[in-house]
């Protein structure tokens, strides 16, 4: 099963990492939560990994549409999208946007098909955005 909608771009991880804010705010999403992994696991493991941070997205409108379907659609929310150096690369940054069907997926709930499509659109042109050819240095 794929998870996500994702683009691979070749600059610095904090350039993506801005660049990702701003093409998903662009797109009406704001960013509720931040986990750094990588100072996270250094922290409480002493354990070593490339950047990776998880942003956790909303866009208040569409969460609210989801609620609005199912109460418990909040266990799934906000929308988590990844940014993280590539293992293999050092020049390669991969951002990860989870796709917002599998709400409907997880759930079974048909009436969510809406707002999954809606933001599922929104979630992409954000993606698409970050690998257009004057986008970043």
């Amino acid at each position: 099963m794929d998870l996500a909608l994702s683009a691979t771009l070749h600059t610095g991880f904090d350039d993506a990492v801005e660049r990702t804010r701003t093409a998903l705010s662009e797109q009406g999403f704001g960013i509720l939560t931040e986990i750094d992994m990588r100072a996270t696991l250094r922290a409480k493991l002493g354990a070593e990994m490339e950047d990776y941070l998880i942003l956790g997205a909303c866009n208040p409108p569409l969460a609210q549409q989801a609620v609005g379907v199912d109460r418990q659609i909040g266990l799934l929310l906000p929308c988590n999208v990844v940014v993280r150096r590539d293992p293999d690369d050092a020049n390669t940054v991969v951002v990860d946007a989870m796709k917002p069907q599998l709400l409907v997926e997880v759930t079974g709930e048909p009436g969510l098909q809406p707002v999954a499509a809606e933001a599922a659109a929104k979630l992409q042109a954000a993606i698409d955005t970050l690998t257009e050819p004057d986008a970043g240095p």
